[in-house]
């Protein structure tokens, strides 16, 4: 119309066309183009336009409610009615023990076990096998800088040798075992532990790694009904095996009166003992005498050691696992003895 005012096309407008014929409904954004109807519009105007726009679109996510899932539920169900069941997973097939260790070796396997091999000085390594995530967790940077042969794998390929169902973490070693030592050469310690006849490996490695963390000097056990050392021992044990020095001996009848002349007073674990651990405690050098699950101590035992003793439980259950015992007798006689 004649004398009506109309502003110039504004050729860069964010939202393309003619300004003027496509006005947005903002007043905040109509004010702009009014504002700009001589020029272009800038970035940072164009921006905001679009920002609010997009906004603008966006609908409304609506919260899920508890009925929300029912029915999720109830569809998932529905679907797996269809098409069979729900998915199963695949187990993978567990793996049985592999071959045993070349003659006059063992398979000793996990970090702390073999850290602690590598470690000592005495352990003759023969072979090593680990991953490379064990690799960097034993710090094993160069393969070929080690005095022995070691090969990178893959875990599966342990599982070969221990079964699926040792935790070996990545790493397995064949070593000479160690040799067990003479009662004479029982070095100066004022705390040993002497098994009766222990047979689970499980238990005897537990009870070295207690021995080794209360400061006993020696584990002594007989030479027959005792486990020999192995993967599973070492394991339990985790690292003690290579801290402790192991006696063998053939009669522990004899033994017990050797340690007696050698100052020790013997106590041996009893849950009928007639006399709680700490009444019994006595003398510079202590031997704690335990006995084997369910059948406990020997008669001939019972009748050797300096005295026969219980551990107070005022609890309904009034006895412990053979290495739960001796974890509890080791702390009460290191306390004993000071030191």
């Amino acid at each position: 119309m004649p004398g009506t005012h109309q502003p110039p096309e504004i050729r860069d407008a964010p939202y393309g066309g003619k300004a003027w014929e496509c006005q947005p409904r903002s007043g905040r954004f109509r004010g702009l183009i009014h504002a700009t109807a001589g020029g272009t519009i800038s970035k940072a105007g164009r921006r905001r336009y679009r920002s609010a726009m997009t906004d603008r679109k966006k609908p409304a996510t609506p919260a899920k409610t508890p009925k929300d899932s029912h029915y999720a539920r109830l569809r998932r169900a529905h679907r797996d009615e269809k098409t069979g069941g729900a998915p199963v997973l695949r187990q993978r097939p567990k793996l049985p023990p592999g071959e045993n260790a070349p003659d006059g070796m063992v398979r000793l396997y996990g970090l702390h076990t073999v850290r602690a091999a590598l470690d000592n000085p005495v352990r003759r390594i023969r072979r090593m096998l680990l991953t490379r995530n064990a690799a960097e967790r034993l710090g094993v940077s160069d393969l070929s800088a080690l005095p022995f042969a070691a090969e990178l794998v893959e875990p599966r390929d342990i599982d070969r040798l221990t079964g699926s169902d040792a935790v070996h973490q990545g790493v397995l070693i064949e070593a000479e075992p160690l040799k067990p030592k003479r009662l004479d050469a029982l070095g100066d310690t004022r705390l040993v532990l002497v098994l009766d006849q222990v047979t689970d490996p499980h238990n005897v490695g537990a009870i070295m790694r207690s021995a080794v963390a209360f400061g006993a000097g020696a584990l002594i056990t007989t030479a027959r009904h005792s486990p020999a050392e192995s993967g599973v021992l070492a394991k339990s044990a985790s690292g003690a095996l290579e801290h402790i020095d192991h006696i063998e001996v053939r009669n522990l009848a004899d033994a017990l009166h050797a340690l007696h002349e050698a100052g020790f007073r013997s106590i041996g674990l009893d849950s009928d003992g007639p006399e709680e651990l700490e009444k019994t405690l006595g003398g510079e050098k202590i031997a704690l005498v335990l006995g084997a699950e369910g059948k406990g101590l020997r008669q001939k035992t019972r009748e050797t050691v300096s005295a026969l003793a219980r551990l107070d439980m005022p609890g309904a259950i009034r006895s412990l696992n053979v290495s739960n015992a001796g974890a509890v007798a080791l702390y009460a006689a290191r306390r004993f003895l000071g030191d």
